[in-house]
């Protein structure tokens, strides 16, 4: 039971994070280099890690004490469902892809840091993503549950980043088909949906 809840939060967080966007083209670009990657990665992850540990033992306690829980799960599950729409709608309309021209020039560690930084703490997105989203999935939780719940969706962060900025030199040449993103966000629409019924059903 405990892995239905790990395996929850897993697909969750990683379709909330398979989207074209400035932090994951910052991170294939970085891996292309192959300068910092061990220190953009390690940014991002545990970034994310702390954001979700947040979202789902602060936020999602609050909201559970509070006795609402069902209003943010109704919240997430809205949202989801009009995320996997405007992923399927993409899908259906095509992409551009993503423009895998590495940087041509050297860059400090300190301002690698302090982009991956922003990037990541300044990013709106984040917030709506670990905080709400991913707090509401594991709001109507047990303490256990919501332990394996966390602990699977950081884990698809860490995966995910990892893979993106070491694995970038091999797939850069699908991720700048538009046909991958066609795919990639089919995907995320139907696992979207996966995860909204879940929530709902509890």
């Amino acid at each position: 039971m405990l892995l239905a809840h790990a395996m929850t939060g897993f697909a969750l967080s990683l379709s909330l994070i398979l989207a074209i966007g400035a932090q994951n083209a910052f991170v294939l670009r970085q891996g292309l280099s192959g300068k910092h990657v061990l220190l953009v990665c390690s940014i991002c992850s545990i970034s994310d890690a702390i954001l979700i540990i947040l979202g789902v033992f602060v936020v999602g306690e609050l909201v559970s004490q509070s006795g609402n829980t069902s209003i943010l799960e109704i919240a997430a599950v809205t949202f989801l469902v009009a995320y996997a729409l405007t992923r399927f709608r993409s899908a259906f309309a095509g992409s551009n892809g993503l423009d895998m021209k590495s940087p041509d020039h050297s860059e400090s560690t300190f301002k690698i840091f302090a982009l991956t930084m922003g990037f990541t703490w300044l990013n709106p997105h984040v917030y709506l993503d670990t905080l709400l989203l991913i707090g509401g999935g594991a709001a109507g939780l047990e303490a256990e549950q919501r332990v394996a719940f966390a602990v699977g969706a950081a884990l698809a962060s860490f995966v995910f980043f990892f893979s993106l900025g070491f694995g970038a030199r091999s797939i850069s040449h699908r991720v700048s088909d538009p046909r991958t993103w066609r795919w990639i966000d089919t995907g995320v629409g139907i696992t979207m949906l996966l995860v909204a019924t879940s929530i709902w059903l509890g």
